[in-house]
Order: C-alpha cells, then sequence, then structure tokens
C-alpha cells in the first residue's frame, strides 16, 4: 500500500498539470461556446423581431448558468472535500458532457416550438452545477501537489487552460465564419464546435481517470460530510465574502475581454466578426502569457502588492481606454484595448486564484473556494448581460468600463480586508475531529 502511495510523486509534476488541466480546457471550453455564437443561438432559440431582446433572452440563459453554480459549488464541492479531488473532477466532466450534449442536438424554436429554449436552458443549468466546483477542484488540486515555493505558478495553469479553451473556440469559429456563408452558419455551423467538444469528451475522460489522488487529501485521517462543510462555511461566512469579491474583479474583465468580445464587436463597435474572432484569439493568448509568469512572480513578491498595484490600475483606466475605444472604433483599436485589459486581468488573476487558496480553510477547501468563485461568477458571468442592458439604458457604449471599474474596487476592498487584518478571517476550528 505504501509502494503504491509513493508512486504517484514519481511522475513529472508536468505530466499531472496538463492531465488536470486538459478536462478543465474541455468544461470551459464547451460553457464558452454558448457566449461566442450568441448570435446565432439567439436566432435559433429566441428568434424576435428586436435584436436587443433576442441577445439579451440568449444572454439571461448564458447567465442562468450562473445561478446554478453556488449549488454545485456547495453540494460538488462537499462531494470533492468527501471522497477526494480525483473522482470528484471525473463527475464533474460527467455531468458537464450531458449538458453540452443538449445544446449540441436540441432542433431549434421552428422544429420544436417553446420546447427548444426550455431544453437550452436546462443544458445551461446542468452545465453551470458542473462548472459550479471545476474551477476550484482543479486549483485545489493544483495548489495540494505544487512543489514548495512554487503555489502560484501551478496554480495559475487552471487559469492558463481556460485561455486555450477561449482560443481553441475563436479559432474555430473564425475558419467557421470564412468557410461557411452567413446562412449555413445560422442554420448548423454554429453547432460544430459543440459537437466538437462532445468529441472530445470520451479522451478527457480517459486522461481524468488517470489522475492520482493528491498526498495531502490522503494525510488526513477524517474528512467532512456536507452538514459539517455547511457549517464550516457558514462559521467562515467573512472569508467566503471577501473570496467573493476578491473574485469579482477576475470574472468581470476575464467575461469582458473573451465572451463578451465577439458580440461587443460586431453589434456595438460595428466591426466585421472575423475582426472581433481575431481580437479574442490574440486576448486569449495574452492572457495565457501573463498568467503563468504573474503567479511566478506572486511567488517571489507576495500577493498583495500585486492584488492592490492591478486593481488601483483598472480602476484608474478601464473606462478610459473603453471611451477611446469606441469614439474611433477600429481593429487596430479595440485589438490595444482589450490586450491592456487583458495585461490587467492576467496579472491580477495569476496572484488571486491561489491567494484565494491559500484563505479557505483546509478541511473545506474545494467547497469554500467553489462558492466564493462560484457568487462572482453569478455576477461576473451575467457581465454579457449587464452590459447589453448599461449601453441599451445609457446609451454610452463604453458603459461595460464602468462595471469592470465596480469589480476592480470590490477586488481592491478585499485585498484590503484579507490582508490588513492581525487575526485571520478563517475559522480553522471549526474543522471535524
Amino acid at each position: 500500500m505504501t509502494t503504491l502511495m509513493a508512486k504517484p510523486e514519481a511522475k513529472p509534476k508536468a505530466v499531472t498539470v496538463f492531465r488536470v488541466t486538459s478536462g478543465n480546457f474541455l468544461e470551459m471550453f464547451d460553457f464558452f461556446l454558448f457566449a461566442f455564437y450568441a448570435t446565432y443561438i439567439s436566432k435559433t432559440f429566441f428568434p424576435s423581431d428586436n435584436e436587443f431582446a433576442s441577445l439579451m433572452a440568449t444572454f439571461m440563459t448564458f447567465a442562468a448558468g450562473f445561478v446554478m453554480r453556488p449549488l454545485g459549488a456547495i453540494f460538488l464541492g462537499a462531494y470533492i472535500d468527501r471522497i477526494g479531488r480525483r473522482k470528484g473532477l471525473i463527475v464533474t466532466l460527467s455531468i458537464m458532457a450531458v449538458g453540452t450534449l443538449l445544446i449540441a442536438f436540441v432542433p431549434g424554436y421552428r422544429q420544436i416550438g417553446v420546447t427548444a429554449p426550455v431544453l437550452v436552458v436546462l443544458g445551461r443549468l446542468i452545465q453551470g452545477f458542473s462548472a459550479g466546483v471545476e474551477l476550484g477542484g482543479v486549483s485545489i488540486y493544483l495548489a495540494e501537489i505544487a512543489t514548495p515555493g512554487r503555489k502560484g505558478f501551478y496554480v495559475s495553469w487552471q487559469s492558463a487552460s481556460q485561455q486555450i479553451a477561449t482560443v481553441v473556440a475563436a479559432l474555430i469559429g473564425f475558419i467557421l465564419g470564412k468557410s461557411l456563408l452567413p446562412e449555413q452558419m445560422n442554420s448548423f455551423g454554429w453547432r460544430i464546435p459543440f459537437i466538437i467538444g462532445c468529441l472530445i469528451i470520451p479522451f478527457i475522460f480517459v486522461i481524468r481517470r488517470s489522475l492520482e489522488e493528491t498526498g495531502e487529501f490522503l494525510a488526513r485521517k477524517r474528512h467532512p460530510s456536507l452538514p459539517e462543510v455547511v457549517s464550516s462555511i457558514a462559521a467562515n461566512w467573512r472569508v467566503v465574502l471577501a473570496g467573493t469579491m476578491l473574485v469579482m474583479m477576475t470574472t468581470v474583465s476575464f467575461y469582458l475581454i473573451t465572451a463578451y468580445t465577439p458580440t461587443f464587436g460586431k453589434s456595438v463597435l460595428k466591426l466585421s466578426e472575423a475582426d472581433a474572432l481575431t481580437v479574442t484569439i490574440c486576448v486569449g493568448i495574452s492572457n495565457f502569457f501573463w498568467l503563468p509568469i504573474w503567479g511566478a512572480i506572486s511567488d517571489r513578491i507576495g500577493r498583495k502588492p500585486i492584488l492592490i498595484g492591478f486593481t488601483v490600475l483598472t480602476i484608474l483606466t478601464a473606462y478610459p481606454a473603453l471611451r477611446w475605444l469606441v469614439g474611433a472604433p477600429s481593429f487596430e483599436h479595440m485589438l490595444a484595448v482589450e490586450l491592456w485589459l487583458s495585461f490587467l486581468y492576467g496579472s491580477y488573476n495569476g496572484a488571486m486564484v491561489v491567494a484565494l487558496t491559500e484563505v479557505v480553510p483546509s478541511h473545506v477547501r474545494a467547497a469554500g473556494f467553489s462558492l466564493a468563485y462560484s457568487l462572482a461568477t453569478t455576477l461576473g458571468g451575467s457581465s454579457l448581460a449587464i452590459s447589453t442592458w448599461l449601453i441599451e439604458t445609457t446609451k454610452d457604449k463604453a458603459s461595460p468600463g464602468i462595471w469592470m471599474t465596480v469589480a476592480a474596487i470590490c477586488g481592491l476592498l478585499a485585498t484590503l480586508a484579507i490582508y490588513q487584518r492581525k487575526t485571520p478571517l478563517a475559522i480553522e476550528a471549526t474543522a471535524p475531529a
């Protein structure tokens, strides 16, 4: 038994990181597709003479997935804290697969009427339930296998894998847009990326089944039940609240510069779809570059100065940058602004995710981390709908920058609350004996 437990330690860490993040890539790829192809999905499932109403219905359906994330965080997070990181990651992948299959193959509104949007909403709810703990499960796994002094670098690959998903989703859209006629994209082309995601699922299952349980989890003598997890999270409500505010900056900025970019470029700035998707691809590559760099820097200089520095930079520049863009919209201007916002997001998030793993009590780490992250993404993931509503209400095309500024203020306040207290926010005493 001792030999079997020691064996995983001999495996290269890079291979283990690839195995755990490959599943995260697929889940996020499937989850983000809905936003990337929102204009086509709106015509298929929510047809309307009013483009604003149709898009809002689609974005609200996208946001519905985030409503389920806190529930997934609590129930699936407690499950992972009880039965292990490896088994939990396999379960989340299975649930996400069901939601993706629904969205990929449900006929449109013209074929089956109101049943179509109902089934699509159901698919999004299932995806949201799974995603509620996916990011937390992957982040915790990476934190627990990290070599000493490199936790920030290891955990940053959770977010980095999302950027690959962003690039691949946008790249597929770019290729389809060049290969198919508009009527073909509206009819069946937008479904192709979802089908590709479905075809990859068996491969990711094989990879995740080969994961080993983390040594830190195996070392624990006892694991909490669901009531114990809920009780501990309730006792640590300050941690959950501070963590939620900390993540707000990440989720709002991420969804604005990735998932919302194709719609913003095409519908608001009136640029071509190819230009908007090209910018999205560049943003994904930029995010992928900055995340591990600033994760590693946070290992050297600490999390606090990075979190404070980049929230302040965001507060000062997010709205002015978008104001400049909408004043003179062009591909070059959009690329420059999005890459700047990408730098802010990637640098902040490189330190933020690992900071959250360190704040949450270890015995409820998956559930506590996932709940804080999910509550923030409920708002952050609604950024597409919120931005569309802000632009329509204020008539200010740069108003999404106001929303990003609000999120940055939340991140700054949370950082100050977490790192300027003389006593810890977390209550470890609630751990089961």
